[in-house]
């Protein structure tokens, strides 16, 4: 069983810690929590991470020492929970020292992992509900380093993903020949035009079809 705190929504610990600050009753129960309408069927989860940072004891009864802190103005209770803090997870800060309020969710996440042999899923929640504790005590939580996209990298990734290039075919070309000494008495260049056309001949057809196809031809093709 993991020894660190963890939830699937920690944010409804940080809300539970809100209201406590407001209103801190003798004795905290799921019952309570249920009340305050948070963390539905993960009630338990909230009650011991209040627990595991000394807030109410096995019982759920309010501590001396977390009562003492949570009624503390805004002024004074992040450094007073810093401590609270610190003591609670003091072995990430015997490892880690005041590294662990920088630590990002990764390196928490595989820290409680090895630590309470727990799996990734559960790590990360745990990694999660210490974040909460850490931006309560005043400090901001650190974002994943990623690193940057180098251009070369950038420029094969858009080629890749660019649609392939309609081929076009090359423009029919004309040529003009020069026709001087070719029975043109001004020496011009007038262009000649070949014109080739194809024939689809009938399978079935007599000798007197293909006759009169040619005839056609004769006399309105040639000059």
């Amino acid at each position: 069983m993991a020894s660190h705190p963890y939830i699937s929504g920690p944010g409804n610990v940080a809300q539970m810690i809100a209201f406590l600050r407001k209103n801190f009753p003798a004795t905290v129960t799921s019952e309570t929590v249920k009340k305050f309408g948070l963390a539905s069927n993960n009630e338990s989860y909230v009650i011991n991470a209040l627990q595991f940072l000394g807030l109410v004891d096995e019982e759920g009864k309010r501590t001396t020492e977390g009562h003492d802190i949570l009624v503390l103005p805004d002024d004074k209770f992040p450094e007073a929970f810093e401590a609270l803090v610190k003591k609670a997870y003091s072995d990430l800060f015997e490892l880690r020292g005041d590294d662990a309020w920088t630590m990002t969710k990764s390196e928490l996440t595989a820290y409680f992992r090895t630590t309470d042999k727990t799996s990734e899923v559960i790590g990360g929640r745990q990694a999660s509900v210490f974040q909460v504790f850490r931006s309560l005590a005043g400090h901001e939580n650190v974002e994943e380093k990623v690193a940057p996209r180098t251009p070369a990298k950038a420029r094969e990734r858009r080629a890749k993903a660019a649609p392939p290039q309609a081929k076009t075919k090359p423009a029919a070309s004309v040529t003009t020949k020069d026709k001087t000494g070719l029975g043109l008495s001004d020496g011009r260049k007038d262009m000649a035009l070949t014109v080739r056309i194809e024939i689809n001949l009938p399978a079935n057809g007599s000798k007197e079809t293909y006759d009169n196809i040619f005839k056609s031809i004769r006399a309105n093709l040639y000059v």
